[in-house]
């Protein structure tokens, strides 16, 4: 089974670690994906900017609106994710309770709905 796994970092935690702090956790999740491919429970993995640099869309009524991020009204943001294989929900919390962020941040686990192609 696949599983998303969301990486949410606190805005006030950014904007307190030193720039060897941020380093650090890089290099842990450099480490952290190595471990994944050799493991061959990775998928895919990404960082993302940060809230500020994001735009929000919706289509309503064949209409596009926008909205400059941040656009949640929370603390948190999401700042990365994994996807990852594994047999079941017991095993994707395993893995992404070893995620480097899941120290400092909070990591959502969820199955990923592979939906089907129509015929």
């Amino acid at each position: 089974m696949r599983f998303v796994c969301l990486i949410y970092n606190s805005a006030d935690v950014d904007g307190r670690q030193t720039a060897a702090e941020t380093e650090a956790v890089v290099r842990a999740h450099f480490g952290f994906d190595d471990d994944l491919r050799d493991r061959g429970t990775l998928i895919h993995a990404d960082a993302l900017e940060t809230p500020d640099k994001a735009v929000v869309l919706r289509v309503r009524n064949n209409e596009i609106s926008m909205t400059d991020g941040p656009y949640v009204e929370t603390k948190e943001h999401l700042a990365g994710l994994y996807i990852i294989n594994a047999s079941d929900m017991s095993e994707a919390i395993a893995i992404a309770a070893e995620i480097p962020c899941a120290r400092i941040g909070t990591v959502e686990v969820r199955p990923v709905r592979i939906l089907p192609l129509p015929e």
